[in-house]
């Protein structure tokens, strides 16, 4: 990836980055508070909602699709096995695990779908549809800059990576 520098002049004193994590825990601890009485963090309803689009997944394949590491992903999935919304099974190689959602999982999003529909409905309300739809097309822009590489099918013969 090559970065090329604008002319200080131009360059903005607010970082980027600093701001998008402030406004992204902002935004988080509004969708948290609206869905707490559907038992499910914003996180949580979010990899269930990937995983009603396409189930089963590669675990590596969803952490792709999600811009999680493998870690974080594995931090999230843990308690929704634990309440029985996903099942994390062996994939069609010993090296590989797959999460699947669960009956009980497509409950849980049917139960806290109301929930994130008022929170979506607030952040209308406070920054417009207009607003809302222009920050969501240059959320994807940003999303596009993340470096990870396509995801390859793992070698035959290669030691498993963990």
């Amino acid at each position: 990836m090559t970065i090329t520098t604008a002319p200080s002049s131009t360059l903005s004193t607010a970082c980027a980055c600093g701001r998008l994590r402030r406004a992204s825990r902002a935004l988080t601890q509004l969708y948290d508070d609206a869905m707490a009485p559907s038992g499910l963090r914003i996180t949580q309803f979010s990899l269930l909602r990937a995983l009603a689009r396409e189930s089963p997944q590669r675990m590596t394949a969803l952490a792709g699709a999600t811009l999680l590491d493998r870690t974080a992903l594995s931090r999230t999935l843990e308690p929704l096995a634990e309440r029985g919304f996903v099942r994390i099974v062996a994939g069609s190689d010993a090296r590989t695990r797959e999460v699947e959602l669960t009956r009980a999982g497509r409950a849980a999003i049917r139960k806290a779908e109301p929930f994130w529909k008022r929170a979506q409905a607030e952040v209308t309300k406070r920054l417009g549809a207009e607003r809302l739809a222009a920050l969501i097309a240059t959320l994807g822009e940003l999303e596009a800059l993340h470096p990870s590489p396509p995801i390859a099918a793992p070698q035959i013969g290669a030691p498993a990576r963990r």
